[in-house]
């Protein structure tokens, strides 16, 4: 069996560089534009050089099949048909791959919504009254928002109290953003940032690895009888977590080393037509958290002051 697009082998232990761009840029391309189809997708990756594992051109089957595998985000589904963790990394997040399953089931359906390609979701913004990162979510309306999800009967979420429409708050960062681009020596700035954070994916990719031998040395232990099981299954807890925490840090440092504005020049022009994907990666890069609290009342169609709080990055401390 080949190994899945995006992954080194079919341990899928370890991404493979020169396809994870290309698959995000695919992934990017099919969750902007809901007309845009596989075909479309499979052409546009024939056309940048980009071919499938065996070698052979992209074809509107080997696309969808690429975009149904939950594999790519990093994700399996359990006995019930549940999306859960499946202990490896990802090239894209959840949300992402949500919104390709949103976007299969669309293109099932004529009366179906478009997914809505969310440009601050995965830690992009927070709940200015709990600080717990705000999700995607459609009103009642069908309309694409953010919102804080109150807690579930296992007590995980947040206080549920903020709501915004995404377009608004959307486009609010996008305007301040592309202003902060404006500014003498942001670019230089930029380009000194990432070459910081390139850094960090190194480390960071140290750093796995070492969580990875200590995962298996503690498997050794335990075959060996060396350590009680609920030893080993205390480290092995430990250890999962700190390599989803790992993992996930270097995606968003390999999201932000990887972009580039090239030599564009109309910045309005390039952030209405670029992939959200380049754009959440510029974001990620200038600012560290975009905070977003309750409006005054319900209905309130505009950002009012202090409702959204822009935390900027500080690009010298990278």
């Amino acid at each position: 069996m080949p190994r899945l697009y995006g992954f080194d082998d079919q341990s899928r232990q370890r991404l493979r560089d020169d396809e994870v761009d290309p698959l995000r840029q695919m992934v990017s391309r099919a969750l902007v534009d809901s007309s845009v189809s596989n075909a479309d997708i499979a052409v546009w990756a024939n056309g940048q050089g980009y071919r499938g594992t065996l070698g052979g051109e992209w074809k509107d089957a080997s696309v969808g099949r690429l975009f149904r595998n939950p594999a790519i985000a990093g994700l399996r589904y359990d006995e019930d048909g549940e999306l859960v963790d499946a202990g490896h990394p990802g090239p894209i997040t959840r949300e992402e791959f949500e919104a390709l399953l949103a976007r299969e089931q669309s293109r099932r359906t004529a009366d179906a919504d478009p997914p809505h390609d969310y440009l601050l979701t995965d830690g992009g913004c927070t709940c200015g009254q709990c600080t717990q990162f705000l999700q995607g979510a459609r009103t009642n309306a069908g309309t694409p928002g953010y919102r804080c999800r109150p807690k579930d009967k296992e007590g995980r979420g947040g206080c549920g109290e903020v709501r915004i429409d995404a377009d608004l708050l959307e486009n609010h960062v996008g305007e301040y953003v592309v202003a902060e681009l404006l500014k003498p020596g942001v670019r230089a700035q930029i380009l000194k940032a990432q070459a910081a954070v390139r850094k960090q994916v190194e480390d960071l990719s140290r750093e796995i690895e070492d969580l990875q031998t200590r995962r298996t040395e503690a498997g050794t232990l335990y075959g060996q009888r060396e350590i009680s099981r609920d030893a080993f299954v205390a480290a092995d807890k430990e250890i999962t977590g700190s390599l989803k925490a790992a993992r996930s840090r270097k995606r968003y440092a390999e999201q932000m080393a990887n972009f580039s504005l090239g030599s564009a020049k109309d910045l309005v022009r390039w952030w209405n037509t670029a992939p959200t994907a380049s754009k959440r990666s510029i974001c990620m890069l200038l600012l560290e958290n975009v905070e977003v609290f309750p409006a005054s009342a319900r209905g309130v169609r505009t950002v009012e002051p202090g409702r959204v709080v822009l935390h900027w990055r500080k690009l010298a401390n990278l």
